[in-house]
């Protein structure tokens, strides 16, 4: 066996292995054998119809395939030895020719991380603010929510409820076909078309209309971008938000714990202030990680973005399988291919294994370590949310495969923690 290390980059190695004759036919003897055993040929016991006559009743290429099936694996793993090659996931080899037997293998090596001084790294936290107008905004829906909605006659105005009988379609196929849908008439609301909710006001109970839509070519639904769906609606109510008076009676009814319109605002302004200070948080946690991982250079094996992104995919097909529907489904909906999908998710998938690559480094610069105590305490957290499933949940969470995660999670925390007190000139 000849190898060949024709070249290194991107964390693989590129060798070419070609097969010499003897340990080609040796492979092919023992498919041979392997194969006479299983064959029904007529005129012959199992097991002793001589090698040419197998070769013509299956066919040559089955017995090369079936030795190259076992034997390219085999010279792979001598040729990494050989090579002294420490690979990091399955390559991917390609026979390029069988006489002799050729063939190439790709084999993903351990990703590289060369840091930049991050100690020197700072940035400014931004200020979180709260606003009256965002406590505002919040009580109004509450309020809104509280609302009935009651029938008018009159014509159809912005901000009423409609109950439409609709017929449409575009370029022949059906589109929207309803009785009794019910549908918020707001300004600007882009279903089930742009410019569909503009066509109700002044409609009357009882009446139809006709019209066509034009979408823009550049529609973000590209089932949409540049058609022209028709449509057929019928206005069978109309009904109008009646907003009870936002009082302290209402308050409590929004939530018994509040008895006055003073509570309510106090609550909504510390709920609101800490979800600001949680994303402000966040937000500054991602700055620095991008501030530390613009200093530093990473490189690793493609395959790793391809894994990412089946697990992206995956989180997201149980997300839908969760509210009920798959990803097919989904697919469909945006008008999307599983190919096109994985384009769009590769960014993400490369910067998680980028920013995760680059935390570990950091950590085992650092001698971040996670004691059993600590994970043993996030355990205890996690299980007080627990319900019925509380025992079987417990089991499952103290098994090392779930405790070496917790572990993970723990480092990569402690890890930002430690770059965040960096940042702002704490540590």
């Amino acid at each position: 066996m000849k190898v060949t290390n024709e070249k290194t980059e991107n964390s693989q190695v590129f060798l070419n292995i070609e097969m010499e004759a003897a340990e080609t036919e040796e492979a092919l003897e023992k498919s041979y054998r392997r194969l006479v055993k299983k064959a029904n040929i007529p005129g012959f016991r199992k097991g002793k119809a001589p090698r040419d006559v197998l070769e013509r009743y299956l066919g040559k290429e089955s017995l090369i395939e079936d030795a190259l099936n076992k034997m390219v694996p085999e010279a792979y793993e001598r040729a990494i030895k050989e090579q002294e090659i420490d690979a990091f996931a399955q390559p991917h080899i390609e026979v390029t020719q069988t006489d002799p037997v050729i063939f190439k293998a790709t084999v993903p090596v351990r990703p590289t991380v060369t840091l930049g001084d991050y100690h020197d790294i700072k940035v400014a936290p931004e200020p979180v603010e709260l606003t009256e107008d965002n406590i505002n905004t919040v009580i109004d829906r509450l309020h809104h929510q509280q609302a009935t909605w009651e029938p008018v006659e009159r014509p159809v105005a912005f901000d009423d409820l409609v109950v439409l009988d609709i017929e449409s379609g575009i370029e022949e196929e059906p589109f929207l076909n309803r009785k009794g849908f019910q549908y918020w008439v707001r300004r600007d609301t882009p279903f089930p078309a742009p410019g569909f909710a503009e066509q109700l006001p002044e409609m009357k109970k009882g009446e139809d209309k006709e019209f066509k839509l034009q979408i823009s070519s550049d529609y973000p639904q590209s089932e949409l971008a540049g058609k022209e769906p028709w449509f057929k609606v019928t206005v069978t109510e109309i009904k109008e938000e009646k907003l009870p008076e936002l009082n302290d009676e209402l308050a409590k009814q929004i939530n018994p714990e509040f008895e006055t319109v003073a509570i309510l605002r106090e609550k909504v302004s510390t709920e609101l202030k800490q979800q600001a200070e949680e994303k402000a948080k966040i937000d500054f946690e991602e700055k620095v990680i991008q501030g530390v991982v613009d200093l530093t250079q990473v490189e690793f094996p493609p395959i790793l973005v391809e894994m990412e992104t089946d697990r992206l995919i995956n989180e997201q097909a149980r997300r839908l399988q969760m509210s009920g529907h798959g990803l097919e489904e989904y697919l469909n909906s945006v008008n999307k291919t599983e190919e096109e999908l994985r384009e769009e998710l590769k960014p993400r998938a490369n910067k998680r294994i980028t920013d995760s690559l680059v935390l570990e480094k950091i950590s085992e610069e650092e001698k971040i370590e996670v004691s059993d105590a600590e994970i043993d305490a996030e355990i205890k957290e996690m299980l007080k949310s627990a319900g019925e499933n509380r025992d079987e949940l417990q089991k499952y969470l103290n098994t090392p495969q779930s405790k070496e995660s917790f572990k993970q999670i723990l480092t990569t925390r402690k890890t930002v923690q430690h770059l965040v007190e960096i940042a702002k000139g704490e540590s």
